[in-house]
């Protein structure tokens, strides 16, 4: 009940490569909004495949090879530090809830992944300054799964020690316990499910079916009194009396059913 009062502000989803965390933070914003509750999808990037890209330029086969290991935190550490705090700005200006592709605990498991502990003590404190989210998803998936993803989308790169180290580093941040753990090995539309029925309390009430259906003004009962201007004269080429039939005299047993079905209508 506190959350359904509550305003959703922040979200954010969190995983190694591959997971699927692009596809399914657009998938949640475009469902909050379409809820009523408009929402922003936000990529924080830390700059990686950028880092990577411009090692390949100047022949080296990857970042660190660039710019050295610490370099790489740096950057990645600088980068994301900015990217967050924009998407919490704009956010904040608009009034939208913010869906984060990766938050800071991404680039505290990067530096446990890469080696460099004494890094996420420095990005620790410069990342305080930013709200907890309410909610954090981690799509957990197997490295080996995810490598495969990678490998198919052809966009990157990245090899099976790497994604195991940082699938080892999520699990191993003192945050762990506080996030809601999805099976992103599963086909992406059940993650969505998995994902959306743990917001449900945030979203509005489905509308039930008896109040959804417009209200019915039951008919006026049908008139079937004679028409008192009615000629009921009888025929004059007619020789029998002339006599209203059982079905035509007022009171007759044939209109007061009728009557009382329009009625229950």
């Amino acid at each position: 009940m506190r959350r359904g009062r509550a305003r959703l502000r922040t979200v954010a989803l969190i995983g190694i490569d591959g997971s699927g965390k692009t596809t399914q933070a657009h998938r949640l914003a475009d469902a909050l909004s379409a809820a009523g509750r408009p929402a922003a999808y936000r990529r924080n990037a830390s700059g990686r495949r950028w880092l990577g890209r411009l090692a390949h330029r100047f022949g080296r086969p990857d970042a660190q090879r660039l710019v050295g290991r610490d370099g790489v935190l740096a950057v990645e550490s600088v980068l994301r530090w900015l990217a967050i705090a924009v998407a919490l700005l704009s956010c904040v200006l608009t009034g939208r809830t913010a869906v984060m592709d990766r938050y800071s605990a991404c680039q505290y498991a990067s530096i446990r992944a890469h080696g460099g502990n004494r890094w996420e003590r420095l990005a620790r404190a410069g990342y305080r300054c930013f709200p907890t989210p309410q909610v954090t998803f981690l799509l957990a998936v197997d490295p080996a799964e995810a490598y495969r993803r990678i490998e198919q989308r052809g966009t990157d790169h990245e090899t099976m020690g790497w994604l195991t180290a940082a699938d080892t580093a999520y699990r191993a941040l003192p945050e762990y316990p506080t996030f809601v753990l999805v099976d992103a090995g599963r086909p992406a539309e059940e993650v969505t499910e998995q994902i959306q029925a743990h917001l449900a309390t945030w979203l509005p009430p489905a509308p039930r079916a008896d109040s959804a259906r417009p209200s019915v003004t039951p008919p006026p009962s049908a008139d079937l009194s004679p028409d008192p201007s009615a000629d009921l004269r009888p025929d004059p080429s007619s020789s029998e009396p002339a006599e209203a039939s059982a079905g035509d005299r007022p009171g007759s047993g044939v209109a007061g059913p009728l009557v009382s079905q329009a009625s229950a209508g």
